[in-house]
């Protein structure tokens, strides 16, 4: 069984698909027709992975983090996606996608943002493109990330803010998709997570792949092996956790495991924890996992991280959850925000507040000892310095 394997029709396993307005219909049948030959092209190939080389900075190193591994009983290494250029394992995906956006013959760029990483990795790409860039990003998140609403702005794109609902990463998309929806001829949508109508989660998953393709080459020339006991990664659409996992899915000897955001816990009302809380249904254009009140109406989600502040996930990882393949665990927002304390205090390293919560899940797993782990580091901690700063317990 390939839990990474995605069907015609954009299923894992009864998760995916393309439900979408008529309107879009167009776009997302010329995505579907092109992406899989323009990706296997070797010239696209050649310039994608000069640009991940000599642009992004990859291979990211595997560290030994010595001290934690010490405190856990474990060896635990850290692929260390904080260290790609703008910040975060989000420009992976944006550099594949611009090239694919040049050989479709699209003119401008849209995206939506949370945390605002995946909004300056797009800002970046368009930049070194030249490409007009709008990114559409939540009124909440713009007041808690404004060193990445500045970063996006002086790279030279428009910040529009979501101002409904909750006005964070759920509305930024609502918005992002009805501009697509207006404007299908010349604009390629930057989707920046493993969510959306097929073919997005299957693209975004294969650009993100070089994550694990690069930690089974490293494990092999530090510890002689090609795949750890464990891999762990935070979860909200879930782009830094489906690169990590992609060479592994399918392996049973190495256990996944997803964290999720339980903000200020999984009954309390404000929680983004969509595997605990969520039902089938619809959201943004696929069939996967997404809170929801009995009615279908999606719930508002809450957590200190603004890019776990989604109320579903990708259907790759509501596959892997349903299947049985992956652990999902959820993380409270005051353990994500020790974790990131004492992971700077240990480390030297000041993880986003997104990846705090990958490190926190490390007190609630009882099969550590022993094991050779792996986390995804995925961004850096500068964006979150005034969320560091107002919680103040340091």
């Amino acid at each position: 069984m390939s839990y990474i394997k995605v069907s015609e029709k954009g299923f894992y396993g009864d998760f995916g698909g393309a439900y979408i307005p008529e309107m879009l219909h167009p776009n997302i049948a010329e995505l579907k027709a092109n992406y899989e030959s323009i990706m296997a092209d070797p010239v696209f190939e050649e310039e994608y992975h000069a640009l991940l080389r000599d642009f992004v900075g990859r291979p990211t190193p595997l560290y030994l983090a010595e001290r934690l591994s010490e405190k856990y009983g474990a060896t635990i290494y850290l692929k260390r996606e904080d260290l790609c250029h703008t910040g975060a394992h989000k420009v992976n995906n944006t550099v594949g996608q611009i090239l694919l956006a040049q050989r479709l013959g699209k003119k401008k760029i849209i995206a939506e943002t949370g945390a605002g990483q995946h909004g300056v990795a797009t800002a970046t790409v368009c930049a070194l493109k030249g490409m007009e860039c709008i990114i559409y990003m939540g009124e909440v998140d713009i007041a808690r990330q404004r060193p990445n609403v500045e970063r996006m702005k002086i790279l030279g794109a428009e910040v529009r803010a979501a101002t409904s609902g909750s006005k964070t990463l759920k509305d930024a998309t609502n918005e992002a998709m009805r501009h697509w929806i207006s404007h299908p001829e010349d604009t390629h949508y930057i989707i920046g997570s493993v969510v959306g109508p097929h073919p997005y989660p299957d693209m975004v998953a294969r650009f993100q792949s070089v994550i694990s393709e690069e930690i089974i080459r490293q494990l092999q020339e530090k510890e002689g092996i090609n795949h750890p006991d464990m891999v762990i990664a935070c979860v909200g659409g879930g782009s830094n956790a489906a690169g990590t996992y992609y060479h592994f899915a399918d392996n049973e000897k190495v256990d996944l495991i997803a964290v999720e955001a339980a903000g200020m816990g999984i009954t309390s009302g404000k929680s983004a924890a969509t595997t605990a809380l969520g039902t089938p249904g619809i959201l943004h254009g696929s069939k996967t996992l997404l809170m929801q009140t009995k009615d279908g109406q999606v719930t508002e989600p809450h957590s200190i991280s603004a890019g776990l502040d989604y109320p579903g996930i990708g259907p790759l990882h509501a596959h892997l959850f349903a299947s049985g393949r992956g652990r999902f665990i959820a993380v409270e927002d005051e353990e994500a925000m020790k974790a990131g304390i004492d992971l700077s205090r240990m480390e030297g390293i000041i993880p986003a507040i997104e990846t705090s919560h990958a490190f926190a899940v490390l007190d609630k797993i009882d099969d550590l000892k022993g094991k050779k782990v792996v986390i995804n580091l995925s961004g850096r901690g500068d964006k979150d310095l005034d969320t560091y700063i107002k919680w103040g317990k340091y």
